[in-house]
Order: C-alpha cells, then structure tokens, then sequence
C-alpha cells in the first residue's frame, strides 16, 4: 500500500507539473520541421530603369507633335500630328526622329489633338480639342496606312461625328481597345475628375454618335495608349503616367513621374513592352510601363500542422484553458483518493497489531479489517 500510496502521489504532482510547465509553446522550436518562426518579405520588385532619350523629331513639319502612334506596317516607325486647327497631317517618323512620310487630310478640323492605330493598321486622327467647351459635336477621321511609305497628298478617310451624353468637354486621348477595336475617349479637366467615355461598339458615318460616360479619370490627362492585351491602358499627364486597370470599373493601380515637364504624346515602343513619351520639344523618351508592386510575403508562414499553444499568451485558444483545468481536477482528484485510502496512523497501527500477533505466536491481522480464519 506504501507503495501504491507513493505511485499516487508522485502521479498527482506529475501531472500539475504538467500543467505547469510541459504544454508546448508557440515559439520558433514548436514549428514543423524545416519552419521557421520569420519568413523574410519578399524581395520587392527592381526599381524601372532610368528613362532613356531615344531620339528628338528635328523637322519643320513637326513644329508641335500633339500625339504619338506606332505603325503597324512599318517596323521602326511612328505616327505623329500637330496640334492644330485649320487643316491637318499624319507625319510618320522613324526611330531616328527622321520624317519618311506626310499624310494630307484635307477637310478642316478645329483642334486635333490624339492619333491612333488599330492592329489592323488603321488610322484614327482625332479632332476632339474644346479649350472653351463649345462644340455640339467632336470628329474622328479614319484611313489605312499607306501601301507605300511616301507622302500623299489628300487621303481618302472616313468622318464619324460624337457627341457627349452631358454637354461638351476638352480631350486630348484617344484609346482603341486592341481586341475590340472600340474607341474610348478620356476628357482633360485642370481639377477634379474628368471622364472616359466609351464610343459605339459599331459607329456611323451616318448621323452623330453618342458616346457613354463609363467611368471617371485622372486630371490633365494629355494621351493615353492600351497595353497589348488589353487588359490595362496607360494615361499620361504632364507630370505623371498612370496604369489603369480596364475592367467594368477602371481604375488606377500604378504611377510614376514623368521623365520631363511637358508633354502631350504617348506610344507603344518598338518592343511594345515600354513606352515612348514625346514633349512640346519633340525630345522622345522611353520608359518603363509602371507597375504595381507586388504585395509582401506575411512575416508568419502559415502552418502546416497545428501548432502547439502558450498557456502564457492571451490569445491561446480556450481548448488549452480546458486542458489545463481537466489535469488539474485529475491531480487534486488523486490526491483525495490518496488520503481517503490512507487515513493517518492507519500504517502505524497495523504495524503495531503485526508485532504483537508475532510475539503472542497470532496469525497478523488482516490489513482490510477482516478476521483470519484459524
């Protein structure tokens, strides 16, 4: 029993050491093989490289390019216009800033300020300047690129007449979705908001078009291009460019300045990978597209196994608080049993009764109160 006795108790004091000291913790050591409690952030992304002077457009023809397009016909080769009233060009220059074609476009316009092409090497030239918002109507003309890289006189065009939804505004960008081929417009405000505007999906030469107000944009925004896979558009100001996100809500995620003070143009490069940004000087520059930093990795990684609690911690789950209190009730529970089976004195007086029944030649007494049969 003395034995037994000391099994119990040594089991009740093992079990509120437990309690005390043995549950696992949440430190670095309680991790899964190979875990760590720190996982370093994840290295950001490499600044974009320094813009790069690609080449100055140094031509009487192009006293000030009013937006820039790169040609789908010709490699090395971009379209440019001037911003004016009266009549207008399509000047194309190649990538040493040298002149190889002027395009005549003979019906009078009264502020072109925007040119594009689509991938199937149409040129959109489009007269939608309004400095005083006077105009009931904007104009978009269109023609292929010329089968020959030569100057042309008069072209052939199509005209399609726009008008807003909310009274007239100043633009100077023109998108063509690169997949739709639809064309959105992007007003220029000084302050606050201005707005995109979306084109028919099919527009015609016939009557006037109404355009639809699908979002707000950026202030002072001069030129804008898609992205190739039509999934972004680039806007451009005179102080900064901006990355916008197209979906059914356009909105800007990325933005980096500009690479000089002024300027209304914005192109596609060679690659179609960066951007060739023009100024009143007729300097071109390329630069990165700006992109969105990627989000940092999480300090704590995310365990593969559950992890072991702290009794010390405030946030221990409260299963752990169970656990606790089970194991203790356990221990205070031996412990009872312990002394209710061993009352004190009860070892002594057996003891005694086993001596006496020795000396008297008496069987020794049952140590559970029964007699012995003689």
């Amino acid at each position: 029993m003395s034995a037994l006795r000391t099994f119990l108790t040594a089991t009740a004091a093992t079990v509120l050491t437990l309690t005390g000291t043995a549950l696992p913790t949440g430190s670095a050591s309680a991790l899964p093989a190979g875990a760590s409690g720190f996982v370093p952030s994840a290295r950001q992304a490499d600044p974009p490289p320094a813009p790069k002077k690609r080449f100055t457009i140094r031509d009487d023809r192009v006293d000030q390019s009013s937006g820039l397009a790169r040609s789908q016909n010709y490699e090395g080769v971009w379209w440019t216009v001037n911003d004016s009233g009266g009549s207008a060009e399509v000047v194309g220059i190649d990538n040493a800033g040298k002149v190889q074609a002027v395009l005549g476009l003979k019906p009078p316009v009264k502020d072109v300020e925007a040119i594009a092409v689509d991938k199937g090497g149409t040129i959109y030239v489009a007269d939608i300047g309004d400095n005083k918002k006077s105009r009931d109507m904007v104009e978009i003309f269109t023609f292929p690129e010329p089968s020959n890289l030569e100057d042309v006189e008069a072209v052939k065009f199509h005209r399609y007449d726009f008008e807003y939804p909310d009274g007239p505004h100043d633009a100077e960008t023109l998108l063509i979705d690169p997949e739709s081929r639809r064309l959105f417009i992007v007003t220029k405000v000084t302050s606050g908001k201005a707005g995109i505007y979306a084109a028919p999906e099919e527009p015609s030469i016939e009557g006037t078009n109404e355009l639809t107000k699908i979002a707000d944009a950026p202030a002072g925004v001069t030129d804008g291009i898609f992205l190739p896979d039509g999934s972004q558009a680039v806007l451009r100001s005179q102080t900064d460019i901006a990355t916008v996100e197209w979906s059914d809500e356009p909105n800007v995620i990325a933005r980096t300045a500009t690479p000089t003070a002024q300027g209304d143009s914005i192109a596609l490069s060679d690659s179609g990978n960066a951007l060739l940004i023009g100024n009143k000087s007729s300097a071109i520059y390329e630069i990165a597209v700006p992109t969105r930093k990627p989000a940092a990795t999480p300090t704590t990684p995310k365990p593969t196994q559950p992890q072991a609690a702290d009794p010390t911690d405030s946030s221990t789950p409260k299963k752990s608080h169970n656990l606790r209190w089970i194991l203790i009730g356990a221990a205070l529970f031996a412990i009872l049993i312990t002394f209710l089976t061993f009352p004190p004195g009860r070892r002594e007086r057996l003891d005694r009764m086993a001596e006496n029944a020795r000396l008297t030649g008496q069987p020794p007494p049952d140590p559970h109160g029964r007699r012995r049969a003689i």
